[in-house]
């Protein structure tokens, strides 16, 4: 159990606080953000590699922000992925004016948050790659590679494409080295007990006493095979032997990574290294600097995981490359006194201050969007357990929270928000995406924003309006996510609300008749996700354990588009 803590809500916070005043040598805060960039700045003409994700996997990432590794970190809330808005302001802070190259691992909330920081960035001439990490040998076959999730290998990638960056490598460079680096790592994990949340009283998971997870993920995620106890040197074997059985041709040469997750003991991960050994050394494996520590862990979870990175000669040479951060030194790296920092040009837009003039009707109905996001917000307060409950299954068990923050973030900047109701769910829009993080927070802005844009700020908001506006927000959700229906996602709740919204305003009934039907239509439709197999996001590694119970994010989105339409029945919209 995660112990240290005052209000389990500022734990992320308090630890970047604590971590500045900890590092100042190595790294510096950036102003506005979750994050660091290395001290001294960016350097001018250098590719800059940015990393991130969520927080509690320590030393990922910050405590390799330095020379020879990353140059800035970005860090989410608790195993949730940081905000597009985030990412924007560490990799702006971070640029050097040679590129930059935007690194995570493979998860749905991690792509959607760093693409949209990617996209804003490009628009400002910014030359942006985007390299996401994919070792993790539990969570999709050899086929199906391009799926699997990013563990502990993060930390070779990482590693090598900091390497490549630091000897003045171009950004092609840098961005094909990190590739090939991700293509020869493989990686598989053990848990023995599940991590917890700060503040919270039970694990994101249990294992049985006497029993053994195998396929673990990072972020609570349990494993996807279950095994009585064994002793270490069985342990070794059952680690070893799937990640050989995926060898490359030919291959001799290996980074090999032990990782601790947190909970097990340095002296357990000597112990079982010393079983390791002989078993790659018989297999043939020379070993190039390994590495047994805690290098990417999971809060307080008990297991290990266990890294192969197939090297050549181009890639060892950057693994053997020098780094100084505040976790990890290898060799004798340059300091920040060495480098020039980089200047950025004089970037400020030319703006006239004036602001948007709102008409009467549309600020009436951003009073209504005001009352409708205080009633979602008090919704999902009374149901925040439950949809942790549902999250944990087959996640990470933060749904319930990260929706909470998302709401409670959106409300306020609702409330002081001025304008009609474009700028005001707009404001929401940005307030949501920022706190809450993950998938869901992207997700929710780009529909809280894309509503707000089709209503305006000047046309009164009649049903037929707001219900085209309902619908080219879901759709927007569903190109930018990249998820279907049937996918098991929150799209399997609100296009069933704007198809059934749509047909009820189609037979002449009042808004908030039709937008009462709808919602019901969207809870049950919520409900029968519980039979589908998920095919995207965190859950889908674990998709037959989701199997019987409904998606969070479904099951949030019903009861939210339930609670709008208290606010919804009085106005006079339709």
């Amino acid at each position: 159990m995660t112990k240290v803590y005052n209000d389990p809500a500022d734990f992320k916070n308090e630890v970047l606080d604590g971590f500045a005043l900890a590092y100042p040598g190595y790294v510096e805060r950036v102003p506005g953000a979750s994050g660091f960039i290395r001290r001294g700045g960016p350097r001018a003409g250098k590719v800059s590699l940015v990393i991130g994700g969520g927080s509690g996997h320590y030393p990922s990432y910050s405590g390799v922000t330095g020379v020879g590794f990353a140059d800035g970190a970005v860090l989410g809330d608790v195993f949730t992925s940081p905000s597009a808005e985030q990412v924007y302001r560490v990799a702006r802070a971070a640029h050097g004016g040679a590129g930059l190259v935007l690194a995570f691992g493979n998860y749905a909330g991690d792509r959607l948050n760093f693409g949209a920081a990617a996209d804003r960035l490009r628009g400002e001439g910014v030359d942006v790659r985007i390299v996401y990490v994919t070792d993790d040998i539990a969570s999709a076959g050899p086929d199906e590679a391009e799926r699997r999730r990013g563990i502990a290998g993060t930390f070779t990638v990482y590693k090598i494409g900091g390497a490549a960056a630091e000897r003045g490598d171009d950004l092609d460079e840098v961005e094909r080295l990190m590739r090939k680096a991700n293509a020869a790592t493989f990686s598989f994990g053990v848990a023995f007990a599940g991590c917890t949340f700060p503040g919270q009283s039970e694990p994101l998971f249990t294992v049985a006493p006497r029993t053994m997870d195998f396929g673990l993920g990072i972020h609570g995620e349990p494993g996807v095979r279950s095994d009585e106890w064994m002793p270490a040197a069985k342990v070794a074997a059952a680690l070893v032997e799937p990640i050989l059985a995926e060898r490359p041709e030919g291959a001799t040469r290996a980074a090999v990574l032990l990782n601790g997750l947190g909970a097990t003991k340095y002296e357990e991960l000597f112990l079982l290294w010393g079983n390791v050994c002989p078993l790659l050394a018989d297999a043939g494996v020379e070993l190039v600097l390994p590495e047994v520590g805690e290098l990417v862990t999971s809060l307080d979870m008990a297991g290990c995981s266990l890294s192969i990175t197939w090297l050549d000669d181009e890639l060892e040479e950057l693994w053997r490359a020098p780094a100084d951060t505040p976790a990890f030194r290898r060799g004798q790296a340059r300091t920040a006194e060495t480098f020039e920092r980089y200047v950025a040009p004089d970037e400020t837009a030319a703006a006239d201050g004036s602001a948007v003039t709102a008409s009467p009707a549309s600020e009436r109905a951003a009073d209504v969007a005001r009352k409708a996001l205080r009633a979602m917000a008090a919704a999902v307060a009374e149901n925040e357990e439950e949809l942790a409950r549902l999250d944990a299954v087959a996640g990470d068990g933060d749904h319930g929270s990260g929706m909470m923050r998302g709401l409670r973030a959106a409300q306020e900047a609702a409330d002081t928000a001025r304008g009609g109701v474009g700028s005001v769910l707009s404001a929401a829009a940005d307030a949501f995406g920022d706190r809450a993080g993950g998938t869901s927070g992207v997700l929710w802005g780009v529909l809280l924003r894309t509503i707000g844009r089709t209503l305006g700020d000047q046309d009164p908001v009649d049903a037929a309006r707001l219900a085209q506006a309902v619908r080219r927000g879901a759709e927007a959700m569903r190109d930018f996510g990249e998820a279907r229906l049937g996918d098991k996602t929150m799209l399997d709740a609100i296009f069933p609300f704007a198809d059934a919204l749509d047909a009820a305003l189609a037979e002449g009934r009042p808004l908030g008749e039709a937008w009462d039907t709808a919602a019901r239509a969207a809870v049950q439709a919520a409900a029968a996700t519980a039979d589908l197999v998920p095919k995207v996001g965190r859950a889908r590694p674990l998709a037959e354990r989701s199997v019987g119970t409904p998606d969070p994010g479904a099951t949030s989105m019903g009861l939210v588009l339930t609670a709008a339409g208290d606010a919804l029945r009085d106005a006079a919209c339709g």
